[in-house]
């Protein structure tokens, strides 16, 4: 599969992307602890029902900034990629 073109090309760092740079043994515990929950059967199938939307809707992989999001209601609907990942983030 093609390396993501889109990702690293944010200019600044956040408050935790700074701790993790600064502190080895909190980023460690956190890479083992984010590799044991993206393994789970639960995510693999939620990755992939998303990857098959994106797929069906011509917005994957072909650098559009789009992403297939999850409305209210449980429809999905495009949306730019910045926006949908924001979401429910809590304050910056």
């Amino acid at each position: 599969m093609a390396r993501n073109t889109l990702a690293g090309k944010s200019k600044g760092k956040s408050k935790s992307a700074k701790h993790y740079a600064a502190n080895k043994k909190s980023r460690k515990k956190k890479q083992e602890y984010d590799k044991e929950y993206h393994s789970t059967t639960k995510r693999k199938k939620y990755r992939s029902k998303l990857n098959a939307k994106n797929r069906k809707a011509g917005t994957y992989g072909n650098k559009d900034g789009k992403d297939m999001s999850h409305t209210k209601k449980g429809k999905m609907v495009k949306e730019r990629q910045s926006k949908n990942r924001a979401r429910n983030r809590g304050k910056k």
